[in-house]
């Protein structure tokens, strides 16, 4: 049964497949007859069709390479405008604040020792706060996360009343500002007395000072020129005879009060809360609000934690203690300059009738009195910045 059967299938097969067979190429031919509109003989036919798809192949496979190299550019384009956003993105900041930092492509053209590049430096790091991006900067930074004297929490509104009475945060003016800027920080040290250091401070690029330390009476031992003078409300000169139109004013903010003070006497209010102050501050202001900079608190942070190695939270029956206004120059001199030398910071410490400023009578005395400032640290933080040829030290130079 099974054998008739598949018998049955197989003969029924092989009658049909010849029909079918003959059927299929009929169809072929009409269709590649009526699509080419080819009336030749078989194998004209045949030929036809070959030269039809050489032909088509050609054409297809310039208009897929036409195509390829036409994303490809596309591909490319998106590339370089996709770095081009992100290199604005990650200097919006700086440029602007200051577009006259001291870059690093600047710092390979130096023809002197660079000995800060590795450092703690920032490239193209403006200092001085702006109010335009007073916020954006302070929370790129981290300053918002810490209060005063190390960042802007809690005080934001008086940093804002401030930064509204000054007229620039530019770092130097546009034409005068040299790519490889060798710098001298110029403590207020009785070592400098009798040194006849003026000229030598004089020949540098940038001469940063501090405080109330006088130039007038002492310019064979100090020098006349003045770039930076950092200061704070008790430590300002409130005579004109120290008044110097080339000097821009760094503020160093330590406590809210020192922002009402500068907003109150750039507004030509009297200073009513003196108490706060730990000495009376000055009640008027020699410098223009063109000539004054904040200085970012990010740098005095920086300076306390990264350099001193200070703890973040002190005891509570313990004063914390904070960097002194030279130190924060130091660092300040890091990130604006290309080398750095210092001079009028050896304090003997051993002796407490010796002089502490080379100007005024004050003893070393009341410097080792200083709970606020942990001076033996700096000392030897000072040491170790120049035994490492980090920093260079004037005053032990031969004359």
């Amino acid at each position: 049964m099974h054998l008739r059967l598949k018998h049955s299938m197989l003969r029924r097969w092989f009658l049909v497949l010849p029909q079918w067979k003959a059927r299929h190429n009929q169809l072929c031919f009409k269709t590649w007859k009526s699509r080419f509109m080819c009336k030749a003989d078989g194998k004209k036919l045949i030929s036809a069709r070959r030269k039809i798809c050489h032909s088509q192949y050609r054409k297809a496979r310039n208009r897929y390479q036409m195509m390829g190299m036409l994303v490809m550019k596309q591909i490319l384009l998106m590339i370089v405008l996709g770095a081009g956003v992100m290199y604005a993105v990650l200097h919006s900041n700086v440029w602007k604040t200051n577009g006259l930092g001291l870059s690093s492509f600047n710092r390979k053209h130096c023809n002197f020792k660079i000995n800060v590049s590795s450092f703690i430096k920032m490239d193209n790091f403006c200092p001085f706060l702006c109010e335009s991006n007073f916020y954006d900067t302070s929370a790129s930074r981290g300053s918002n996360k810490f209060e005063l004297p190390y960042g802007v929490r809690n005080s934001e509104i008086y940093f804002q009343l401030a930064l509204s009475k000054l007229e620039s945060c530019d770092l130097f003016p546009e034409d005068n500002s040299p790519p490889c800027k060798k710098c001298i920080v110029v403590g207020n040290g009785g070592i400098l007395r009798n040194k006849k250091l003026g000229q030598k401070i004089d020949s540098y690029d940038v001469v940063i000072r501090m405080n109330n330390g006088p130039v007038k009476g002492y310019e064979d031992d100090v020098g006349r020129r003045t770039t930076f003078r950092l200061f704070y409300p008790e430590s300002i000169f409130s005579d004109p005879l120290h008044y110097d139109p080339k000097t821009t004013a760094v503020f160093i903010v330590f406590k809210r009060h020192d922002l009402k003070w500068l907003s109150d006497i750039l507004s030509g209010h009297n200073i009513m809360a003196t108490d706060v102050f730990w000495k009376k501050p000055a009640t008027r202001m020699i410098y223009k609000p063109k000539q004054i900079r904040i200085l970012d608190p990010f740098i005095i942070q920086r300076t306390a934690y990264e350099l001193l190695h200070f703890p973040r939270k002190f005891p509570r029956r313990g004063r914390p203690k904070h960097p002194t206004t030279g130190l924060i120059a130091i660092a300040f001199a890091f990130d604006i300059c290309t080398e750095v030398h210092v001079t009028g910071f050896k304090y003997n410490l051993q002796d407490q009738g010796s002089s502490l400023h080379y100007y005024g009578n004050d003893t070393m005395s009341l410097m080792i009195k200083n709970e606020y400032h942990d001076i033996v640290a700096e000392q030897r933080l000072l040491k170790n910045l120049i035994d490492r040829h980090i920093v260079i030290n004037l005053t032990e130079e031969p004359n």
